[in-house]
């Protein structure tokens, strides 16, 4: 069986990897542009960035939920659950080749 709490830790790590790789590029953008859109970009990679991390200590650190996740959750919710995670590591290497090229 697949062990769904390390599908998910990898794809958000993933995510995460991209996620500063992404902000980093579009705050570099805004500080020589000092465009709106790069701003927006930069903005929207760091709240994402944010949102990825906390899903991460959730399921690494959380003393309550880390446990829950990788004993007690249902395998139906994990499955729907990697579908977004793994839909937003699709989408963000997608992103980052466009953004990187």
């Amino acid at each position: 069986m697949i062990d769904w709490i390390d599908v998910a830790r990898i794809s958000v790590a993933m995510n995460l990897v991209m996620l500063l790789a992404l902000t980093w590029i579009w705050a570099r953008n805004y500080r020589s542009f000092r465009s709106k859109h790069a701003l927006g970009l930069a903005v929207f990679g760091t709240v994402l960035l944010a949102q990825n991390a906390l899903s991460l200590y959730f399921y690494l650190y959380h003393p309550v939920l880390a446990a829950w996740f990788a004993t007690d959750m249902p395998p139906l919710a994990w499955r729907a659950n990697i579908v977004v995670h793994a839909f937003q590591t699709v989408a963000l290497a997608f992103l980052l080749w466009v953004t990187w090229d």
